[in-house]
């Protein structure tokens, strides 16, 4: 290739050119350079020849794209009268094929030109400049000027764009004629490219724009293009983007003012960096530009800033505007800036302060301590010392202003300003605004400002000038180690570490030694890590031996055991060493089975210390086995016989557990002890801690097969006291049959251990009874507990007693459930136990009879079956107390037992009322066997259940409300007793709404509409039957939890019309079949809320008897939040909104004319208006509203009615006639003008 070219251009310039041509660009650019720059010599013929070739050929070929292009869109193909019919495919192949040849040839002259410029370029920048330059300007001026011909080739573009940026630079003559077209081409592509290379470029030419009149109207596309450079990412993040920016606004007043209004869109959605960059932009534009375009930035644009930073609607755009802004506090040492900042502040910020606007006084003070302080620097000395005396008597009121959002800024701005000029304030100043934090602040009721205050100090400890004052006044932060807010705790912690590294400040004067052990011991971990960091150089510190370090721990242990044990729990994380650790460990040990005279609280400590170090210790391979070797058998017996609490023998079983040593056989029994004497556990939250551990120590033993052993006789002892009290049946295994199928131990204990596990209870009859199921309950605790842990629960599953655990809880839960309206004692734990052993068994595919049989009914099945009859005998039992008939009971229950007492707990049978506290025990029961429900669908377990499940949800609900009115009515319900139930209300909610929310994303099954209907609105009434019978103040809170769920509420209570078949005729009249299902109770409180409003306007006596002193303000915000969501619905509001309007309907034809009225108002007035939706898309409300409107107009016309009911239904008329004129009327006639 390179001959060819060679021999060519030796030959003529025509030839070079024609031979050059055929080649491309990338293939022949580096042949072509070489024999340009070495061929042609300035004696050369070609000087003269090769440019004016080169402006031929260009000329030739642009003609010729510029035919080939419009012959492409100017020579349409005129269709023929008649065409033989084609597919699509085959139309669109000819059209393709006959544009083709236009295309090719478009596309070959573009790879000549792409040549031709190349070789344009190599000429006029030939380095002996052989060339002269006007020969080749014409040829790069027609270039130019038909850039625009060329968009659709990159390449091409490219080449003369880059020909016309070097002649600028270059600086050669006619420069000015090559910049109208490529300018906006190097221009759009750094945007469109996004290189740094072309913002670059770009920035090179920034001269080129000054040569244009962006007053001329043509220039809006080049306008346009630089506003984007203001918005782009690229621009704003290098250098020399955020220069051009800045050099635009020279350019032009009008684009000046567009350039500061585009900024000010973006300061909302913009970054911390995208706004920094605007702030250096402006910055860098005001001190270039002068006249009108500087008057522009400082009173439009800046101006505007300061105000909007004041004014603006919300503290996040404040701080956006403010960190613009920035760009010039910044700078307040280049001259003029301070007086520029004066003079747009001080109008507005003094007078900002004071306004009654909190968000307003926020919003100013913000921006105060920013520009702090605010002088005009050409004033008077003092001018100066009377404006700053101002601004540091407005900041002392503002500290105790009524807003705590005000009083916190304050606060955190006052810290920052004396630790930046603590030198130049006046002592009486620092000492006002110093104390006022101290003796105020501190003691603020706002967590915020607290916290503040701390963080304040912390900052203000920064400057070494303001030491000596702390020094005296850090005192009286000492009580805030105590602050009822954890994160007021953690900072004065981070400060107590902060003075313990400054010299001459002691901690403990901040704060006493036994308040931090007191801290220590009990507070949050975060907190009791940071005290034990504080502490370790002064109890355990390195630059001692081990032996005087651990004399000191053993001191502080002594003081104050749970602190000293909380220190050993977070000293290894704090960096003590572990070998140093260990000889702590060593010497704790030793100190407790030595002879010195312990009390019960410091062997505890002692003990709980050395667990706490044992969980360090054994993470180092290395120290595992001297943890072994230090904890022999005869040793742990000496701990146990020691340790007399059960704390102290869970803490060994801990440290046993942790470092996996041999235990011997005669320690099973003590562990046993601390599970077997279980009861009362379900309540104490201590004694489970101390369970755990035992747990945990007798699994690592291999003791987990007599340990379950123990608990499941203890359930099956408890089964036979419910068969004998209550009548109900064992199972196919009782508690005689343990001894057949005993689990083989995988250790060998002594006899003594194995038959002394369980202690038998004492007492006989009904105290035996009591204390048995006492002991359930807590065995019924820990099942639930060990199925947490995937080794125990392993092992639980594994147990060849399983079945017996099963079969025993089974019993338990029937008793607990369908007498807990008898007895006080009942717990549902078994109940919770039972649920949560079936559920792993069923994902284990374990049967009730142990087997694995695919055949047989899940255990899932017969739990769900046995668990809804259980509830349906509990609702069977209370419905015939309210009938006040005395309970029926089964012939095996019919006679006391033996030896049982009266007053043992037992309810009077044929009473209206049970006693109230057994309505929480009787609610936990319930949510226990629906929580069972939730979790047994959300796994699958229970697909062919969902209608009973429902069922039972509704029943459940109906049942808890019509209790919670009867006791309300009885007015026994104590405030504890309020919040318990409000905790059970709180969960009968939540798994109610999550089954419906399951059953709604079914789609195996077709969803059962009637009953998911019923739930919802079950829902609904427990809603507002917690408001109308326990007040607002528990509303609101119960609303809260009901939020999440609104969703599907909603969807819930449209359900039986989104999957509605059927056709709108059919709709109404299956509607209205069945009152009951499209009128529930709820509906009478959303009636009466509406005529509420509908009668603000009336007398005070209307208003009263229509909601009788409740009007409901939670339910009313539950219903403004559904409203919410249905108008960004139509389909759902119209499924939804048909209830209403049917409800409306039955309430009609049952005489209800208050219902009517009310449901009337809240589908016009909310539901559904005119500017939010439109009619014409809610058929099936349309279609219900049809029937209802003329039964309205008829009930209204009945002489029967009094005058106050005709009113109501002439005003339910009057909201539903627009409606019924507008849509229904004209959808009548069109029917019949089409017919």
């Amino acid at each position: 290739m390179e001959k060819r070219l060679r021999s060519s251009l030796q030959t003529s310039a025509e030839k070079f050119l024609s031979s050059a041509a055929k080649f491309s660009l990338k293939s022949s650019k580096t042949a072509i350079k070489t024999l340009i720059n070495s061929l042609i010599k300035p004696t050369s013929h070609l000087t003269l020849t090769l440019p004016l070739s080169l402006h031929n050929v260009v000329s030739h070929s642009i003609s010729q794209f510029k035919n080939s292009d419009s012959t492409f869109t100017a020579s349409p193909v005129t269709p023929p009268a008649k065409r033989v019919r084609r597919s699509a495919r085959n139309r669109k192949d000819d059209g393709v094929s006959s544009t083709q040849p236009l295309e090719n040839e478009r596309q070959s002259v573009a790879e000549k030109l792409q040549v031709f410029a190349y070789i344009l370029r190599l000429c006029a920048f030939h380095p002996n400049n052989v060339f002269s330059v006007s020969d080749l300007l014409p040829i790069v001026q027609e270039l130019h000027d038909n850039l625009i011909l060329f968009e659709s080739d990159s390449i091409l573009l490219s080449e003369i764009a880059n020909l016309c940026e070097e002649w600028w630079k270059g600086g050669l003559s006619g420069k000015e004629t090559l910049i109208s077209q490529s300018l906006p081409v190097i221009l759009s592509r750094s945007l469109t490219l996004k290189k740094k290379v072309d913002v670059h470029r770009v920035y090179t030419l920034r001269d080129a724009f000054m040569l244009f009149d962006f007053e001329d109207e043509s220039i809006e596309d080049l306008k346009n293009l630089l506003i984007r450079c203001v918005i782009s990412p690229l621009y704003l993040k290098t250098e020399e983007g955020r220069k051009f920016n800045a050099f635009l606004f020279c350019l032009s007043v009008q684009l000046s003012k567009e350039l500061c209004a585009m900024i000010k869109s973006q300061i909302p959605f913009g970054r911390k960096s995208m706004l920094e960059a605007y702030g250096e932009i402006a910055f860098r534009a005001w001190k270039t530009v002068e006249g009108e375009c500087k008057n522009e930035i400082e009173n439009g644009f800046l101006q505007n800033l300061v105000e909007g930073s004041i004014y603006a609607s919300s503290p996040a755009l404040s701080a956006s505007i403010r960190k613009v802004l920035w760009g010039f506090v910044q700078q307040r040492t280049t001259e003029g800036v301070e007086k520029l900042i004066f003079h747009l502040a001080e109008p507005v910020i003094f007078r900002s302060l004071q306004v009654a606007n909190s968000n307003v006084r926020q919003n100013a003070l913000h921006l105060l301590l920013d520009l702090f302080p605010l002088e005009d620097p050409d004033s008077s000395k003092e001018d100066k010392d009377i404006l700053l005396e101002k601004q540091f008597f407005l900041l002392e009121k503002l500290l105790m202003d009524e807003c705590p959002d005000v009083r916190l800024v304050a606060v955190e701005g006052s810290c920052r300003i004396l630790h930046l000029f603590w030198e130049v304030i006046p002592s009486p100043t620092i000492t006002k605004i110093i104390t006022k934090n101290f003796d105020h602040m501190i003691h603020d009721v706002c967590t915020e400002v607290r916290l503040s205050s701390v963080n304040g100090v912390i900052y203000l400890l920064g400057n070494p000038q303001s030491h000596e004052v702390l020094k005296v006044l850090l005192p009286r932060l000492g009580n805030l180690i105590l602050d009822s807010a954890s994160v007021v705790r953690v900072a004065v912690a981070d400060l107590l570490l902060l003075l313990n590294e400054i010299r001459d400040f002691h901690f403990h004067k901040i704060v006493h030694l036994d308040v931090l052990f007191s801290t220590l011991a009990d507070d949050q971990p975060i907190i009791a890590r940071k005290i034990t960091k504080l502490l370790i150089p002064s109890y355990f510190p390195s630059k001692v031996t081990e032996e005087e370090a651990c004399k000191r721990l053993i001191t502080l242990i002594k003081r104050s055991p749970t602190a000293g044990a909380r220190f050993c729990e977070f000293a290894a994380s704090e960096g003590a060493s572990l070998r140093s650790l260990m000889r702590l460990f060593k010497t704790v040990i030793g100190l407790i089975v030595s002879s010195v005279k312990l009390d019960e609280e410091q062997i505890e400590g002692l003990l709980s210390a050395g667990s706490h170090l044992c969980t360090d210790l054994v993470k180092d391979a290395s120290l595992r086995e001297a943890l072994k070797e230090e904890l022999s058998a005869k040793k742990l017996k000496s701990l146990f016989t020691v340790a007399s609490s059960t704390r102290a023998q869970s803490y060994i079983c801990n440290i046993i557990s942790t470092t996996s040593v041999n235990a011997g056989g005669d320690l099973l029994e003590r562990c046993m002890g601390l599970i077997t004497k279980c009861n009362g556990l379900s309540d104490n939250v201590e004694r489970q801690a101390e369970a755990r551990f035992a747990h945990k120590m007798i699994l690592s033993c291999g003791w987990f097969d007599d340990m379950f052993e123990a608990l499941v006789g203890i359930l099956q002892r408890a089964a036979c006291g419910c068969h004998a009290r209550f009548g109900i049946g064992k199972g196919k295994q009782n508690v005689n049959s343990a001894s057949r199928t005993k689990p083989r131990s995988s250790k060998k204990i002594s006899s003594k251990s194995k038959h002394s596990k369980v202690k038998k209870p004492s007492g006989t009859g009904e105290n035996r009874f009591l204390e048995d199921y006492e002991f359930a309950v807590g065995v019924a605790w820990q099942i639930k507990d060990l199925l947490l842990s995937e080794n125990t629960r392993k092992a639980m599953l594994g147990s060849g007693l399983l079945e017996r655990a099963y079969s025993a809880l089974k019993v338990l839960s029937e008793a607990s459930i369908q007498h807990c309206l008898q007895y006080d004692y009942l717990n549902t734990y078994t109940v919770s136990a039972y649920s949560t052993l079936t559920l792993h068994m069923s994902l284990h595919n374990i049967k009730a009879d142990g087997s694995s049989d695919s055949t047989q009914e899940t255990i899932s099945d017969l739990t769900l079956a046995h668990l809804l009859h259980c509830a349906s005998n509990l609702f069977k039992a209370n419905n015939g107390k309210k009938l006040g008939k005395s309970l029926p009971e089964s012939r095996n229950a019919s006679t006391t037992p033996p030896g049982s007492s009266t007053d043992a707990g037992e309810c009077k049978t044929g009473t209206s009322l049970v006693k109230q506290t057994r309505i929480p025990n009787m609610m936990k029961a319930l949510t226990s066997i629906l929580k069972f429900i939730v979790d047994a669908n959300e796994m699958n377990l229970a697909p062919r259940h969902q209608e009973r499940c429902l069922n039972f949800a509704t029943e459940n609900l109906r049942f808890i409300i019509t209790n919670l009115k009867e006791q309300a009515i009885a007015q026994q319900f104590t405030e504890e007793d309020i919040k318990d139930l409000n905790i059970c209300l709180k969960s009968s909610f939540t798994y109610g709404a999550k089954l419906l929310n399951i059953v709604l994303k079914t789609c195996e099954n077709p969803l059962p509409q009637t009953e998911a209907y019923n739930l919802v609105n079950q829902l609904f009434n427990l809603i507002v039957s917690v408001e109308e019978l326990l007040g607002y103040g528990y509303a609101a809170r119960f609303i809260t939890s009901v939020q999440p769920w609104i969703p599907d509420l909603i969807l819930a209570l449209g359900s039986h019309y989104l999957l509605k078949q059927t056709g709108d005729k059919g709709l109404c009249s299956h509607s209205s079949e069945n009152s009951a299902f499209h009128f529930p109770s709820w509906f009478h409180i959303l009636a009466r809320t509406e005529l509420s409003e509908l009668r603000n306007t009336g007398s005070a006596e209307e208003s009263e008897k229509v909601l009788n002193s409740k009007d409901f303000s939670a339910f009313r915000r539950l219903l403004e939040m559904m409203l919410k969501l249905l108008k960004a619905n139509t389909e759902v509001l119209d499924a939804v909104g048909v209830s209403f309007v049917i409800g409306s309907l039955n309430a009609l034809r049952s005489k209800n004319f208050d219902v009517v009225l009310g449901l009337a108002s809240f589908v016009c007035r909310k539901l559904v208006r005119d500017e939010d939706t439109n009619w014409k898309e809610l058929k099936w409300m349309l279609a219900s509203l049809e029937e209802t409107y003329p039964e309205v107009i008829r009930e209204a016309e009945e002489e029967g009615n009094t005058e106050d009911d005709r009113e109501k239904l002439y005003s339910a008329k009057a909201l539903l006639e627009p409606v019924w004129t507008s849509f229904v009327n004209d959808k009548r006639r069109s029917s019949m003008d089409e017919e």
